[in-house]
């Protein structure tokens, strides 16, 4: 009784969806709400499929474009049985799915990509370029794109879901995962930047160098102004306080006798110190002032 009552039910669970087979052939309607389901023991199978969003990765091929460039192109999709009973009739399981998908994407894919060129495929909108200022101009205006990429995706996309409506399945999105050159006309794109790179830097070099020497030759010319300014400057500041000396000896001069004596005596030592040192032999008149200060005597 137990094996009976076992072989009587079964359950359909949130992710599965499922119809039931009698002698290899589906009976009924496919059975798509969860809960405790019934068959008829022994004669009677259940096919169960899932609900949920499944994973398509494509293999990774080689295309030639419409600039008749190989590339390297890798893409991906998500998909899901939306008909589990034209699905079991069809296509019976998910590794035949996958087999089908394969052809239809694949060569979905394979005819978008020939039907544009690369700069379709990278880019999706006539968008402003973003100009730094390193590269700053470098790039003056983008080409313009007449598809783009999201557009050749939208196409793949359309397209597949045509050949699969008596699978009973639904493509829900398709992308490109990779767009690259192939290995073949990497090395020739890689030189291509390289040089362009080192041209650039060359030109940086170049202008740096330039800037430099005018900075070289800002600074020179400062440095002249500046000390130019600063002996004038110093000239001046020597002839008022030789101005001021003058004025001072000339008052002091005039203020007395006294103070004429002292004045004198003060120039006169000064001289003195100028004129003579330790080495120095001098012959003095008696009348001279040098003689006179040296001797103590009054004028």
């Amino acid at each position: 009784m137990f094996v009976l009552a076992w072989n009587s039910t079964f359950i359909v669970d949130e992710r599965n969806q499922a119809i039931v087979t009698q002698f290899g052939r589906p009976v009924g309607d496919p059975i798509s709400e969860p809960g405790l389901k019934f068959k008829l023991p022994f004669i009677q199978k259940v096919q169960f499929f899932d609900r949920r969003f499944l994973e398509w990765d494509g293999d990774a091929n080689q295309i030639i474009n419409l600039d008749q460039t190989l590339i390297f192109v890798d893409t991906f999709a998500r998909w899901q049985i939306t008909d589990p009973l034209q699905f079991f009739l069809r296509l019976r399981d998910e590794r035949n799915a996958q087999s089908r998908l394969d052809d239809i994407l694949d060569g979905e894919t394979r005819n978008a990509v020939a039907s544009n060129s690369l700069l379709e495929l990278v880019r999706s909108t006539n968008r402003e370029p973003e100009v730094t200022d390193e590269y700053l101009g470098e790039i003056e205006v983008l080409e313009e794109i007449s598809v783009g990429r999201d557009a050749i995706e939208a196409m793949v996309l359309e397209r597949a879901n045509e050949r699969v409506l008596d699978l009973g399945i639904r493509i829900l999105d398709f992308r490109f995962k990779r767009v690259n050159y192939s290995d073949e006309v990497q090395q020739t794109v890689f030189e291509r930047m390289i040089s362009e790179r080192n041209r650039i830097a060359d030109q940086f070099r170049s202008e740096g160098e330039g800037e430099a020497r005018a900075i070289l030759g800002e600074k020179e010319r400062d440095l002249a102004q500046i000390r130019s300014e600063a002996r004038r400057e110093a000239q001046e500041i020597r002839g008022r306080a030789d101005a001021e000396a003058t004025r001072i000896y000339a008052e002091a001069y005039n203020r007395n006798a006294q103070t004429r004596e002292l004045y004198e005596f003060i120039r006169t030592m000064e001289a003195f110190e100028k004129t003579m040192d330790d080495k120095t032999t001098i012959i003095l008149s008696t009348d001279s002032d040098f003689f006179r200060f040296l001797m103590g005597a009054n004028p």
